[in-house]
This record gives C-alpha cells, structure tokens and sequence, in this order.
C-alpha cells in the first residue's frame, strides 16, 4: 500500500536541534516534524527535520494528524533502495500510521467525518502530519487508542491474505511460520490457531516463549543447520508455509512443503532475494507458491481486500484479534528502531510518536 509519491516538501531538512511541536496558527504557513530519509545509506540517513510545510490532501485523500507511525522491515528496506517502486531520497520516511482526520480532500466518496480516528497506510507516516488515501482506510476499533490499531491494514491483513484466500488454511493444516515474532509473524501464528491449524514457528532463541505463548505447537531456532530435518520430523510434511525471510529461509520451505498439495506464500525477503527454476517445481519441489503484497492486492483485486478488512473487524469484534501493544518510541528514535530492526533485535511491533 507503499505509495511513492510525496506532498512534503522535503527540500528544507530544518534545525536537527529544535524539536519543539508546531502548532495551528490561523494564516500562516504550518510546519511540522518528520523524520527524511536522505540517500539510499541506509537507516542512519534517516535525519530529523522540525520545519517541512504541512502536506494538503488531494483528491480521495484525508489529512491526518498522526498519533502513531508503525514501523516495518519494509521501511528498511526503503533507506537502502532495495524496496520494489520505492520512493527516491529525499523523502519522508514511512508509510503506516493511525490519527485523526483533521482535512478531507475533494473526491472522497462517503467520508467520514472531521475527528474520526482511523488507521491506513500512505505516504509520508514518520510525520505529525501526513496524507492517506482514503481507499482502505479503517476506523480505529471503538476503546483503542491510535497505537493499539498499528498493523490492522498491513501486518493483520497480510497474515489473514496469506492464511485464507492466498494458503487456503483449513483445520487440522500444519503451517510453518517464519520470522514469527515480527508483527506478521506473530498475527499468523494467532490467527492459523483460530482457523484450527497446527503451527511450527521459527524464531531467534531470545523470542520463543513470546511466540509459544501465542500458541504455536513448536518453535524452532529459524538459524539451526538441521531446520529442515527437525520440521519434517515434527510433521511429516507442512501443508502451508507463510515466508517472509527469503534466502535464509526459502531452500527449507521448499523441502518441507507436501509436494503437490502443499503451498507457500512468499511476502517479503528480508535477509535476500532467493532463487526458484522451473526445474525445482517439476523435477524436485512440486509445490505450489504464491507471492503476495499487501498493497498491490489491494490495487488489483480492491474487492478481496475489501472483504479481508470485513473479516479483520469480525475478528476484533470477537475478540480473537486483540488491540495491539506496541513498543511506541519518540519520533527522534526513528533511526535506531529502524537499525534494531535489520539487526533483528526487535519483538513484535514498534512504533513512533511524532509528538515526542
């Protein structure tokens, strides 16, 4: 749901120093906070900057004033260019976030009104100010604050598209979940549980009892030369497996998926690009893989991603989808967070407070 375009003017990178809040004053020119991403160096180019011109909505857009920025590996993989149509520096850095609706631009077919707290992904996120097509756009769940609805339309909906429409889980299915103490991760391992399948996790050693507790059957440490060998003996076959890891990762998925009848969903790569031949999926790996991007789903096919946002409230409404608790940083630590998250130093979702 990454868009590459840019309302901000980012060409004044402002005093680094001054981290004083902008306030609403009537006729004048508005600025604000936000963290810019300057090059293509990485997180420690992400610099804060205190005196970017407040962003307009335009048409189908709403302007929002930004409670809660949430923080993704996709947003790493934009600081060092290796995000497919990600913007080009300088930018305002991220792309996810929940707030108020303080403006409404033209074309907004049933808006919903001025004070309305929602959540949805657009450009621009690490700002106290930012646009946000109103396609996809969520109400924040009645009781949550902004934070506690990070995820809903980017880690949640990507789990629940690679658990149901795109993996086809059923009860009684093993599915693999790498990565499964990040944000996606640690969605699809609750929600495979509630469709009644048995779930096998890898995470780093540090992160097992988190995951264990969300109720994954076992979890593996996703670096031990014999992961592949421990699964199958585990289950003798995964029926679905949800990749998010890339070349780490992938050679294992390949070799435990069930041939024929088994599935993979790629949705990210985050230590590398892996490889796959025509030859593996007819002579040594028949399985059936399948790539998934949240936000070109919701592009092409809107009617999909419609109903997966439909399911996502029914599912906080029963309670299986709980609010988020996020680790919320101030703004400033923008640049750190997104360093600890490379490293892989991070547990579950984090976000930023652009008022901080």
């Amino acid at each position: 749901m990454e868009s590459t375009e840019q309302h901000h003017d980012t060409e004044d990178t402002g005093d680094t120093e001054d981290t004083e809040d902008t306030e609403d004053t009537e006729g004048t020119e508005q600025t604000m906070r936000a963290l810019v991403q300057r090059s293509h160096r990485g997180p420690e180019d992400l610099v804060l900057t205190t005196s970017l011109r407040r962003p307009a909505p335009g048409p189908g857009e709403y302007l929002i004033r930004v409670g809660a920025a949430g923080v993704n590996f996709a947003d790493v993989m934009q600081t060092r260019g290796t995000y497919g149509g990600g913007p080009t520096p300088p930018y305002v850095a991220g792309f996810e976030a929940a707030g108020e609706i303080v403006g409404i631009g033209p074309d907004v077919g049933d808006p919903y009104p001025i004070g309305t707290h929602v959540v949805g992904a657009g450009p621009g996120a690490f700002a106290q100010y930012m646009v946000m097509p109103a396609v996809g756009v969520l109400p924040v769940p009645s009781g949550w604050g902004d934070a506690e609805a990070l995820g809903m339309v980017l880690n949640w909906a990507t789990a629940l598209a690679a658990l149901r429409p795109l993996g086809e889980v059923r009860a009684g299915d093993v599915v693999l979940v790498h990565a499964a103490a990040g944000g996606v991760g640690q969605a699809a391992v609750r929600l495979a549980v509630h469709y009644g399948a048995r779930v096998i996790a890898t995470a780093s050693p540090a992160k097992h009892d988190a995951v264990r507790a969300l109720g994954a059957g076992a979890v593996l440490d996703g670096a031990r030369p014999d992961l592949a060998e421990e699964i199958t003996r585990l289950t003798g076959g995964v029926d679905l497996v949800l990749e998010s890891v890339g070349r780490d990762t992938f050679a294992v998925s390949l070799s435990v998926t069930k041939p024929f009848t088994g599935r993979i969903v790629v949705f990210g790569a985050a230590s590398g690009d892996a490889t796959l031949t025509t030859h593996d999926l007819v002579f040594t790996h028949p399985v059936q893989v399948k790539g998934l991007h949240i936000g070109a789903l919701a592009g092409s096919a809107p009617s999909l991603y419609r109903s997966l946002l439909d399911e996502l409230e029914a599912l906080i409404a029963e309670g299986v989808y709980p609010p988020g608790v996020p680790r919320v940083r101030p703004l400033g630590d923008g640049p750190a967070v997104l360093q600890e998250l490379e490293a892989r130093r991070t547990l579950g979702k984090h976000a930023l407070d652009p008022w901080r």
